[in-house]
């Protein structure tokens, strides 16, 4: 990161931060003379600092610049002892974070390396006409990165991962931390196996980790409640010590996230998680 940069952020109180406003990104423009992708390119090391790689050792910063003028970090996130199919990518970290935040499109995802070929059709789904990938050395549209792809709209999907229908699921419990997870799963989106589903991590100092589940065409690069939960948690400084209750609410469909949801938050913490089905 440029001395200015880094210089920027400390004097600002953005060192730690993982959003930025259109007001601060002004700011921190002002203060190290970078602008646009130059200073989504440098911010990108703030990004990279928030990784947990255990099993690969490298670490992925992205940023998701969305429509309202918000600026989204993103890091890679993998789980020691599991399988490599528990790991979360960069780019579904900013997106996923930017979708807890209520955008609703994704201009840019600027990113520290080539997308692989899962994030390629992850950012697939968010059915946009354009988007732009930018990288240290180049900028490309997704629809050159990924070209005959299969998407939503094969499927009969008008609508993309940030723009789900709201469900209307319910439950009696009056828990603030059962009626988060409840509000994260009726704004999932699970278009092909009608599985909502969202997460809530309660910290010891009272802050609340969420998470929604993503879905993907494709199935396989589909984001789960609990990955974007944990990702949060590490984004806003927290380690899954701080974890002291979790919940997640679903609904009753043909698959369940409870199975790994359960394995994925034991990998890390034994906070049990408490799992509720509508």
């Amino acid at each position: 990161m440029p001395q200015t940069l880094e210089n920027a952020l400390h004097q600002l109180q953005l060192s730690r931060a993982c959003r930025f406003s259109p007001a601060q990104l002004a700011e921190l423009s002002r203060h190290c003379g970078l602008a646009g992708d130059a200073l989504a390119l440098a911010l990108l090391e703030q990004a990279r600092r928030l990784a947990r790689v255990p099993v690969s050792d490298f670490r992925v910063g992205a940023l998701a610049v969305a429509g309202s003028g918000h600026w989204y970090l993103g890091a890679n996130l993998e789980f020691a002892g599991l399988p490599l199919n528990h790991s979360l990518h960069a780019e579904q970290s900013a997106i996923g974070h930017a979708a807890l935040c209520g955008e609703t499109l994704i201009a840019r995802v600027v990113v520290t390396a080539s997308p692989c070929g899962h994030c390629r059709q992850f950012m697939h789904e968010l059915n946009q006409p354009e988007l732009t990938i930018v990288l240290p050395e180049r900028s490309q549209r997704l629809e050159e990165l990924l070209p005959n792809a299969f998407g939503p709209r094969d499927l009969g999907m008008s609508e993309g991962m940030l723009t789900p229908a709201p469900a209307g699921l319910d439950c009696d419990s009056q828990d603030p931390l059962v009626r988060a997870a409840l509000a994260e799963a009726n704004a999932s989106y699970a278009p092909y196996s009608h599985n909502r589903a969202g997460v809530a991590l309660l910290l010891n100092d009272g802050r609340v980790c969420r998470g929604r589940y993503l879905e993907n065409a494709a199935f396989n690069p589909s984001l789960s409640p609990m990955q974007l939960a944990l990702s949060q948690l590490l984004l806003q400084g927290a380690t899954p010590a701080d974890i002291c209750r979790a919940v997640m609410v679903e609904s009753a469909a043909g698959i369940s996230q409870h199975a790994t949801a359960a394995q994925t938050l034991a990998s890390l913490s034994p906070v049990p998680l408490y799992s509720l089905v509508i």
